[in-house]
Order: structure tokens, then C-alpha cells, then sequence
């Protein structure tokens, strides 16, 4: 049976987010263990360079799990295929005139829309759009701060 609406965001997220639903957390959730993952050698050299940069991030923010390697593979290889097709567009335009004379659209466009469209998924999944991260709250506190009522006030 299919279940109907939004898809639930995982309860790590929610409790980052600060639970704004205010509705039960699902105690029961798998979690995986938080690891740092190995980059597959199969990506392309684009994809690797994105997995080292991106992988450090999300490492930090606690997001990335021993599960995580295939989405983020994805990730990384969807945004080396946007970067070559946008490479490409830049050096060669968008638009070529065929033998019959006729203006046509180079391919590299689809292959870069769709590719965007990929990693955008991905990266909504791992919270790193603007509004992904509009809806977390992370809890900083400040070392310096020893006054009790501000620590209380801020929920600590």
C-alpha cells in the first residue's frame, strides 16, 4: 500500500530543525553508524575532487552515515556531469547551425539541466539547500557565556 503526502524528513533532521511540527519523533528510526566514507574509485576525477570537498562538510555536520555512500556517490557524479556540460556550454555555446542551415540546441543543455535537477534531489536529501538549512537550528553555545539565566534562556 502506498502512503500518501510530503515523504517524512529523518529524525536527525527534525531534531536539528528544532521538531517545528512539535509531532512525536520516531524513536524507532535506524540509525546508522556516522562514519567517514571511502570514495568509490570508479567516479570520475570531477566527482572525486566534489566527494573530497563536499564529503569533509558534511562529515562535520554529522550527516554523512555508512549507508550514505551510493547517495552521495550520486551526488558527486551528477555534479561532475553538470560541471563538463557547463564546461562545455561556456567554450562552445548552446546553440549550433545544423548542415540544413537550421539553429539547434547542443545537447550538453539537457545533460546539464538534468544533471542539476540530480544533484539539487541529493542535495535537498542531505540539507544543503538554502531552505534545508533555513529549517535547522543548530545549538551553538558560547564557552565564554557562565551567566546561568542566559544559558537557561537559550534552553541549555
Amino acid at each position: 500500500m502506498a502512503v500518501r503526502g510530503r515523504k517524512p524528513n529523518p529524525t536527525a533532521l527534525k531534531r536539528l530543525e528544532g521538531n517545528p511540527g512539535n509531532r512525536p519523533l520516531n524513536e524507532n528510526e535506524p540509525k546508522p553508524r556516522i562514519v567517514v566514507l571511502t570514495c568509490p574509485d570508479w567516479l570520475e576525477e570531477a566527482a572525486k575532487a566534489e566527494w573530497a570537498r563536499m564529503g569533509e562538510i558534511l562529515e562535520d555536520m554529522g550527516i554523512l552515515t555508512e549507508v550514505d555512500t551510493t547517495a552521495f556517490a550520486g551526488y558527486c557524479q551528477a555534479y561532475a556531469r553538470w560541471r563538463e556540460a557547463e564546461e562545455f556550454l561556456t567554450q562552445h555555446g548552446s546553440i549550433i547551425r545544423t548542415p540544413n542551415g537550421y539553429l539547434q540546441q547542443v545537447p550538453q543543455v539537457s545533460i546539464a539541466q538534468t544533471n542539476l535537477k540530480i544533484m539539487l534531489k541529493f542535495c535537498e536529501q542531505f540539507g544543503l539547500t538554502p531552505s534545508a538549512r533555513s529549517r535547522i537550528v543548530a545549538n551553538k553555545t558560547n564557552s565564554e557565556t557562565t551567566d546561568e539565566m542566559e544559558i537557561l534562556l537559550r534552553g541549555g
